[in-house]
């Protein structure tokens, strides 16, 4: 090939990467499903150009809106239940129980902040306006102070001031925000929501049974403290404070989003199950980011429209 061959070539076209604007909903620590979400998405060839969260799914949205999400997820994959404990700064005034200032810190620290309007994607955090009554979309301003107010779970975080606006969860209204993504240029919007049926949770193997003369040992043990323990009512544990509000936050969470989810239906919907974790189990991250992962595998395998865009550009 010659230097006029060169010149007149026609260069070989890029392949069109169908283009996602993403919702990630609440949920707490099963929001880190949302990791392997994102994951498998992008690893199917998808291009994410806008993302809208609400709570837990801004946290994770900002943070991928960032670039930083492999930062984050080999962080959280590394904490254990002492870790998650010593993130948490309490407090009784203020109208919560967690400040929440030791949690977004520690993000600011790990991730980096930036305005909103500086991300190379587009992203809104989805809080609620508690004295108006109205749902708030952040897209401009700092990012964790836009992710600190959509995570301010009532009575748990202390509300977070933006604009003299006192600013709670995002969830309260709009717990998949599909809406701040309607008019984004994209060829698909997905949603992805943490709310769906429940899993029937496997029963772990049946440990190894011991030699017979150490069993035997340990059974004798057992009926001596079995005729020292006075027999009663066998009772199921009573969930705590927490476990008690992360289940009605679920409830109400779950009824609203199908009803917002049926008024605005995104092109693809990915459900996890709403019993994988409970609110404040951040140390099965890594389960969590899997399970994710494989549920939006299994959903995008199922869709129909995958491969030919129905939005317009």
């Amino acid at each position: 090939m010659n230097a006029t061959d060169i010149a007149t070539a026609t260069p070989t076209p890029v392949p069109h990467r169908p283009t996602v604007a993403l919702a990630l909903g609440a949920g707490g620590a099963k929001g880190l499903a949302h990791i392997g979400v994102i994951e498998e998405i992008e690893a199917q060839g998808f291009q994410i150009v806008a993302i809208a969260g609400a709570s837990m799914g801004a946290l994770i949205g900002g943070i991928h809106a960032a670039g930083k999400l492999d930062v984050y997820r080999d962080w959280v994959c590394a904490l254990a239940k002492l870790d998650v404990l010593r993130l948490v700064d309490w407090t009784f005034t203020g109208g919560g129980l967690i400040k929440g200032e030791k949690i977004i810190e520690t993000m600011r620290g790990l991730i980096g902040d930036v305005q909103i309007e500086e991300l190379p994607l587009a992203f809104t955090a989805v809080a609620t306006d508690l004295e108006r009554g109205r749902e708030v979309w952040l897209s401009r301003g700092g990012l964790f102070d836009a992710i600190r107010a959509s995570i301010a779970i009532p009575t748990v975080f202390r509300p977070h001031l933006i604009d003299g606006r006192r600013l709670v969860d995002g969830a309260l209204l709009n717990p998949v925000p599909v809406t701040p993504l309607i008019r984004e240029t994209a060829d698909y919007l997905i949603a992805v929501s943490v709310d769906g049926p429940a899993v029937t949770v496997t029963p772990p193997e049946p440990p190894i049974q011991p030699a017979a003369a150490e069993n035997g040992y340990r059974r004798r043990i057992g009926e001596f403290i079995g005729r020292m323990i006075p027999r009663g009512e066998i009772r199921p544990r009573e969930p705590g404070t927490f476990e008690l509000l992360a289940q009605s936050m679920d409830l109400m969470q779950a009824n609203l989003s199908r009803l917002r989810l049926a008024a605005y239906a995104p092109d693809l919907l990915i459900q996890l199950p709403h019993n994988m974790a409970l609110a404040y189990e951040f140390y099965r991250a890594r389960e969590l980011i899997e399970l994710g992962r494989v549920q939006a595998r299994a959903a995008l395998a199922n869709w129909p429209r995958a491969g030919t865009p129905q939005r317009e550009a």
